[in-house]
């Protein structure tokens, strides 16, 4: 009781005699601040970031999000801000992101009825822009809005869209009977193939005539096999390929989908629908939407090729050898549409890899409901779908849309670099549906290794390496242990090595080490765990050990030649004595041995001491051919434990000039290729191929300067002798390259031809490195004078479109939608 008391302060009765709260309640109560200021958005802001969401979310239903901007576009149809903004952002949609077309397309026709003089001008407009694209050849464009008024059939007058379509393929037939190699003609009916779906989804009528009409005369070009369709494909044939790969090109699954489609009575089931549910006029449907005609689009009668070159394009999936499908099948339209979609999407957004993985995420938000499974159901899971329904899983297919660029022959669109962070991007977002996808995809690539284009081999290793980098260098390596005791000749035991170097260049080799079973031990020596490599003259037991090390004490201390020059002529005197028939060899050994050992501690430290060295460097290749690739063999011995780092200071020794490609080229094909084991070496593929990169962009970068408008006859005479001149070059070198590759590829080499057993496995195994290399080469070759015999039949205003890297610049080929203020993405490739 006493207790009791104690807590209730002595009162009895539960009363509490402190009022101070009740005192003061009517003060909180009657609140007599001002209200807060509420802000409201404009409405031409509100509109863009509307229209700019739309379909973003699947938390929203679609035909509100497309009534709900339709009516606040009507209702201010006078404010000319809104009206602008709504124009030219509809339009930016439509170019910039092609999941968003059918849902644009949806808000005009919403617009259409109840103020159709708005329609007119989105479709005025498109028109307008559509032309002008025509004219400078922007293809991709060209498709798109093609397709966004496909869409809006239901409100054009007579055929629509079709009549555009009749005189694209004209232009076709006209460049295919000109050419049978041409490509462009191919680009022109893959457009008319890919805009008739969307076509028949549309809420227009009785256009079943019509598109079967188109597609018996596109059949005569589409099912005709391209003559360099042999050049792309993935999956090169071979006598001792035991896969059965059979590489489809795009155009012809395309003809073959749609003609299915048409016996089908265009089901299209993937294609999202939302003007099924349009709004009424005043609270009644309008029996008939209000039609408007096309205006007039002039497909030129010369098209220009545009900024890409144009060569035939073979459908490439990683997820092809399934027991369950998680992509669409090539039967299916489906297959063709969403890759269409995803590969424009990844392609006009280039300067924003954060939005790409976006959008790749949110792919089954763009297509009709039943057209997925879940987000990340696990591909197990699959087997328990119903008969009948879909097990298409939306992270496989964009994933296999983003595979689908990065090894797209001959050359991707865009650095490689950007696709390698796309896809690590879309990981990062969602890693517990991307990551199974992309470790299904990789096993795919590296099962199918042995038969791949040994170019798309070395970009799957380039990518996979800098992959894990990216994730912990965590790899499952146990389910390769087999492949480790391979013969090194074997692909398989090629990629492995290979891309181990490749992390190691990434991090360092005690790392890479922890991450490795133990039958991977072997494969990472003691010696890639050095920091710097031994200086082997160090040793007395190397011939000219005194001399070197003179040479090393004085180039640390940066004393001049002069002084340096008394030591090697030493080695050059005692050479000679020995009978050695180029004694500049031995000489230049020790003094570029020296080099790298002062270099090793990083890349600028080898940079600056090259660069005091630079003289006597150049000095060396007019005195003696044998000299200059010493400095080659030289960097790459001290570094043979380290090769990548070798292979990028040869690469740096190019951009000195102190190295020829001539040089190189002969060092890795000539003096060094034996019986052909070098070319099973990844950085070997890497030095050539970057030397034969930097030849060509060479003759590129002539052409786009000798192509500028208004530029002086003089000038354009000086480059086009300067052309001719690097053009005989870049011939030369290519030819130099295919004579050391046939004579690996036949056996006909000089080890090979004096071998006694040249018919063994190993030897078998060479010559199919050969023939794979020599294939890469060819088609490198055939495709720089593609494109320099087309860029040289440009007019000089179109050449501007294209820039050192074969990129298209100018307005027409920016962005400037809903990304125009995110970062492009710059500097990932230093990675590399």
């Amino acid at each position: 009781m006493g207790e009791y008391d104690r807590r209730n302060a002595g009162h009895r009765g539960g009363h509490n005699h402190n009022n101070r709260k009740r005192r003061y309640r009517e003060d909180d109560e009657f609140d007599r601040r001002p209200p807060r200021r509420q802000y409201q958005e404009p409405v031409h802001v509100k509109v863009r970031k509307q229209l700019l969401a739309i379909a973003e979310s699947p938390l929203k239903k679609i035909d509100e999000e497309v009534h709900e901007i339709a009516t606040i576009v009507v209702d201010n149809y006078e404010d000319e801000e809104i009206r602008g903004n709504f124009l030219e952002l509809s339009l930016q949609l439509v170019v910039e992101q092609a999941l968003k077309i059918p849902f644009v397309a949806a808000v005009i026709l919403a617009v259409n009825v109840k103020k159709p003089e708005l329609a007119i001008e989105v479709i005025t407009r498109s028109s307008t822009v559509l032309n002008d694209h025509f004219k400078v050849g922007a293809w991709r464009e060209v498709k798109l809005l093609l397709r966004f008024l496909g869409c809006l059939q239901a409100i054009l007058d007579d055929q629509g869209v079709f009549p555009v379509l009749e005189e694209l393929f004209s232009r076709a037939v006209d460049l295919q009977t000109a050419s049978l190699d041409d490509g462009l003609g191919l680009q022109i009916v893959k457009i008319i193939l890919l805009t008739i779906p969307y076509i028949m989804a549309s809420s227009a009528s009785g256009l079943e005539e019509l598109a079967n009409a188109l597609l018996e005369k596109t059949d005569i070009i589409a099912s005709t096999p391209h003559p360099l369709e042999a050049l792309v494909d993935p999956y090169p044939s071979s006598e001792d390929d035991d896969t059965n790969h059979q590489a489809h090109s795009i155009i012809s699954l395309l003809q073959t989908q749609l003609q299915t489609e048409a016996t089908q009575s265009w089901d299209l089931a993937c294609i999202p629908r939302p003007w099924r549910t349009l709004p009424t006029k005043n609270g009644v449907a309008p029996l008939a939407p209000t039609k408007h005609s096309l205006p007039p689009i002039i497909v030129p009668s010369t098209v220009s090729p545009g900024a890409q070159p144009q060569l035939p394009e073979m459908y490439f999936s990683v997820y092809a050898d399934q027991d369950v499908e998680t992509v669409p099948p090539t039967s299916n339209i489906a297959s063709s549409i969403l890759r269409d979609a995803l590969v424009d999407t990844i392609s006009t957004l280039d300067y924003n890899r954060n939005a790409t993985a976006k959008f790749l995420i949110d792919l089954d938000c763009y297509f009709a409901p039943e057209t997925f499974v879940k987000r990340a159901t696990p591909f197990d899971r699959l087997r328990e779908v119903d008969e009948g329904k879909s097990t298409w899983k939306p992270e496989d297919v964009a994933v296999d849309a983003v595979f689908s660029q990065l090894l797209q022959l001959p050359a991707p669109e865009h650095k490689l670099v950007y696709y390698h962070a796309v896809l690590t991007e879309s990981c990062k977002i969602a890693p517990a549906a991307i990551a199974p996808s992309l470790g299904r995809a990789i096993r795919f690539l590296y099962r199918n290794v042995d038969a791949m284009d040994l170019e798309l081999e070395y970009r799957f290793l380039d990518w996979f390496s800098h992959h894990l980098s990216n994730f912990g260098f965590t790899w499952k390596w146990t389910e390769w242990v087999d492949d480790v005791g391979l013969p090194s000749a074997k692909p398989k035991k090629a990629f492995i090595v290979g891309a181990l170097e490749k992390e190691i260049r990434l991090s360092f080799a005690q790392r890479i080490r922890g991450t490795l079973p133990e039958p991977y031990q072997a494969l990472i020596t003691e010696a890639k765990e050095k920091d710097t490599p031994d200086f082997k003259y160090n040793s007395d037991q190397t011939p000219y050990a005194p001399q070197a090390r003179e040479v090393l004490r004085l180039l640390r201390a940066k004393a001049p030649d002069a002084e340096m020059q008394p030591h090697l002529s030493s080695i050059e005197t005692e050479a000679a004595e020995l009978g050695i028939t180029e004694p500049l060899i031995p000489s230049t050994d020790a003094y570029m041995t020296a080099i790298c050992f002062i270099g090793s501690k990083s890349l600028s430290h080898v940079l600056s001491c090259i660069e005091r060295c630079k003289e006597r460097l150049l000095a060396l290749g007019p005195r003696s051919e044998a000299a200059r690739r010493q400095i080659i063999t030289s960097v790459m011995e001290y570094w043979s434990e380290k090769p990548g780092v070798g292979v990028n200071v040869v690469d740096k020794l190019l951009n000195y000039t102190i190295l020829t490609p001539q040089s190189v080229i002969n060092w890795a094909l000539t003096d060094n290729i034996g019986k052909g084991q070098i070319l099973t070496h990844a950085h070997i593929y890497e030095m050539v191929a970057s030397t034969m990169h930097k030849v060509t962009n060479r003759v590129r970068q002539i052409v786009i300067a000798r192509n500028q408008a208004e530029l002086p006859a003089v000038q354009k005479g000086i480059l086009d002798e300067t052309l001719e001149k690097e053009r005989a070059q870049m011939k030369e070198l290519f030819s130099a390259v295919e004579d050391s590759l046939t004579g690996v590829a036949s056996g006909v080499v000089d080890e090979m031809a004096e071998s006694r057993d040249q018919d063994t496995e190993a030897e078998a195994l060479l010559r199919l490195w050969g023939e794979k290399w020599l294939r890469v080469f060819r088609r490198k070759m055939a495709v720089e004078e593609a494109w320099i015999q087309e860029m040289l039949t440009k007019q000089p205003q179109e050449a501007e479109l294209i820039d050192g890297t074969g990129e298209e610049t100018g307005e027409l080929a920016r962005g400037n939608g809903i990304t125009e203020n995110q970062q492009k993405v710059e500097g990932d490739e230093d990675v590399l």
